[in-house]
């Protein structure tokens, strides 16, 4: 089978993908406490779930549009096939309604969350209401950085309820994208972002700095220009208004990166070039995976792009169960369970084709897939997320 779709790390990230990792403030994670006669543990956690009285809440930015609705269909699948209950609470990166959906997802009786906040410094309140509440919490699509936000890495290394995090490495996506645009030809690149302050676009953001910043100093006669970005939060319409404003600012614009918001500002964008005749004179690269993206890949709507990642959430869906039923329990002081997720790249239908039969007409796990990975060590879990890919997929399912 022809296969052109590339693993993030594949060469550039050799050695640094490790099947898993936890980050400590102090010691390393450890067993599961033992429980006491009132019912809690001897730590003062509570007592580990049974399977079939868990529900985890979801807060996410949309659970509607292209990559919300993906994660919510794995993370759905995942619960059914394990009997947990799932309540999700849409919070569009608007930082009150992050918090506030915390609040309202503890209310509801969730003994765990899962969470894609938007920026690092919600997690403080995130974290206290869950620990106020016994509720366990992990990030997906997102880490708390510890260089950036110290006080709120303190946060979470002292709260047991706070669980780790499942993230990509935005930098080398970042990295990869801008250096797929310089290979192309593209010299005058447009940025668009979403929301300010967002931790994963900050990461991306360096990733494409990086790129454009070796390019330069190895072609000084032939330099590139990265804008600065212009913010289109998660809506199309002003993901077409980003992207129009950029093209008429900057006189010989021959690229954009719209750096992700979920799928809806770059539907916008590359709509707002259709519109005025630029679909394939600007070269549009992006993370994360459109529906229609081999039509956009066929006509130049699309230059590349990455994504396939929509599975990050279910490995923090099932840190979040293991955490409720007892079995992953962190030592005081350390910051918790971190997986690092690969990312996938596109940039032709071919390349697509392969990643639509496995991960969008197929499921990439089936449900008695799903029921065993519950089970898990945590060691075995992130092994399982650092493989993911289309080579995965086909040796578990060839059968």
């Amino acid at each position: 089978m022809k296969k052109k779709i590339k693993r993030l790390g594949a060469m550039l990230l050799a050695g640094t993908m490790a099947a898993s990792m936890l980050v400590g403030c102090g010691s390393a994670a450890g067993g599961a406490a033992p429980a006491d006669s009132s019912g809690g543990t001897a730590d003062g956690a509570a007592a580990p779930a049974a399977a079939g009285d868990i529900k985890i809440g979801v807060s996410i930015w949309s659970s509607t549009d292209v990559l919300g609705s993906q994660c919510k269909k794995i993370v759905d699948k995942a619960a059914k096939a394990n009997g947990v209950e799932v309540q999700y609470v849409d919070q569009g990166h608007v930082s009150e309604q992050v918090t506030a959906s915390v609040e309202q997802l503890c209310a509801a009786g969730c003994k765990g969350i899962i969470i894609c906040n938007s920026a690092d410094s919600e997690m403080t309140s995130a974290i206290n209401t869950c620990t106020e509440n016994g509720v366990y919490i992990a990030q997906f699509f997102r880490i708390i950085s510890e260089e950036n936000s110290p006080e709120v890495y303190k946060t979470a290394c002292n709260s047991k309820y706070y669980v780790g995090a499942v993230h990509e490495d935005e930098v080398t996506n970042g990295y990869t994208l801008v250096n797929l645009l310089l290979e192309k030809g593209d010299r005058m690149i447009g940025l668009e972002a979403w929301t300010v302050g967002d931790a994963t676009f900050q990461l991306r953001w360096k990733g494409y700095q990086k790129a454009v910043e070796e390019w330069n100093t190895a072609h000084p006669d032939d330099k590139a220009t990265l804008t600065e970005p212009v913010y289109a939060n998660t809506s199309s319409e002003e993901g077409a208004k980003a992207a129009m404003s950029l093209y008429n600012s900057n006189p010989g614009m021959d690229a954009l990166i719209v750096a992700g918001g979920g799928g809806d500002p770059l539907v916008g964008s590359i709509g707002a070039y259709a519109n005025e005749g630029l679909t394939g004179k600007i070269d549009v690269v992006s993370t994360d995976f459109l529906d229609d993206l081999a039509d956009q890949l066929k006509s130049g709507g699309m230059f590349a792009e990455s994504g396939g990642h929509f599975c990050d959430p279910l490995f923090a869906f099932f840190l979040v169960l293991n955490a409720v039923k007892g079995n992953y329990v962190k030592d005081e002081g350390t910051f918790g369970y971190e997986i690092l997720f690969p990312y996938l790249y596109v940039s032709s239908p071919d390349d697509y084709a392969n990643y639509e039969k496995y991960f969008v007409n197929d499921d990439p796990y089936t449900d008695e897939e799903m029921v065993e990975m519950a089970g898990y060590s945590f060691e075995d879990l992130s092994k399982a997320a650092s493989n993911l890919s289309i080579d995965d997929v086909i040796s578990r399912h060839s059968n």
